[in-house]
């Protein structure tokens, strides 16, 4: 008797164990259904919406804008943005202004906020919208802008090129400015010359240098004696533990007045050797 319980009770738990398993699945798939199905709800969101950056170097943002309507939604782009601030949006590499999103839908949307290398470090918002006919999405983002060291060499007229005479010297000047946000400190200035030309700098060091500032700063540049004519090249660098920059400047080097005279005395006298010689013994 015993027996016979054991294995009708077996029996019965043999039968009912895939009827609860089939249970369990079909549970499992009307809630992923129902987890899927649920409409999704307007929104325009950024993975980040607080990034910092030196002033020359772009603001990246990830963002993500959403149609939770069950129409297709055209959406303008638009954000207010200090002056001189630029903005660019990409969708899948590129660029747009507004995005047509199918319902229920999510899109991926990369933006790129740039601003004026002179921008004062501080935190500045930037409203966006995404703007339809149904609503209007916004999204508050910020950029910190940090301090940057930038430096540029160059000229007052932007002239890159000058005439020096042979065994001369030639004054050049030159202009040195912080394009950046921060001060400079310790700036040295050096050049990269033919050989025997010297250079002198004044003034040769700059203690600082603040920013939106510039200094002129004269070069002797001294060619030596016998330089054959012709076009040469010069490299003047200023160097700072925080930036530097460079320029290469055109020297045409000229023989000078009286070094052409003495030359056409020499061959006037050579050719005046030679029909001395030719007269006198040309004869014989």
């Amino acid at each position: 008797m015993l027996t016979e319980l054991l294995i009708t009770n077996t029996d019965r738990r043999f039968y009912f164990r895939p009827f609860f398993i089939a249970l369990l699945v079909l549970a499992n798939s009307l809630y992923l259904t129902g987890q899927t199905m649920k409409p999704l709800k307007s929104s325009f969101e950024a993975r980040l919406v607080n990034i910092e950056a030196p002033s020359n170097e772009p603001f990246r943002y990830t963002t993500t804008l959403t149609n939770g309507s069950a129409q297709l939604v055209n959406y303008n782009f638009n954000a207010l943005l200090p002056d001189g601030w630029q903005i660019s949006y990409r969708v899948e590499g590129s660029q747009v202004t507004s995005l047509q999103m199918q319902p229920n839908k999510a899109q991926e949307i990369s933006i790129e906020i740039s601003c004026p290398i002179t921008t004062k470090p501080n935190k500045y918002k930037i409203p966006l919208k995404a703007i339809s006919a149904r609503d209007t999405l916004t999204l508050d983002l910020e950029a910190v802008v940090k301090g940057s060291y930038a430096l540029e060499l160059s000229t007052p007229s932007g002239r890159l090129s000058d005439e020096v005479v042979s065994g001369s010297s030639k004054e050049i000047l030159l202009k040195v400015k912080n394009t950046g946000t921060l001060p400079l400190n310790a700036l040295d200035l050096s050049s990269q010359l033919p050989s025997r030309w010297e250079a002198t700098f004044d003034p040769a060091n700059i203690k600082q240098l603040e920013a939106g500032k510039s200094l002129d700063v004269k070069v002797n540049l001294k060619v030596p004696d016998k330089t054959i004519a012709g076009d040469y090249a010069a490299k003047f660098e200023i160097k700072s533990p925080n930036s530097n920059a460079d320029i290469s400047f055109r020297m045409i080097v000229k023989t000078s007045l009286l070094s052409g005279w003495i030359g056409m005395l020499v061959i006037l006298l050579a050719i005046g050797l030679v029909y001395y010689l030719i007269r006198k013994y040309g004869r014989r």
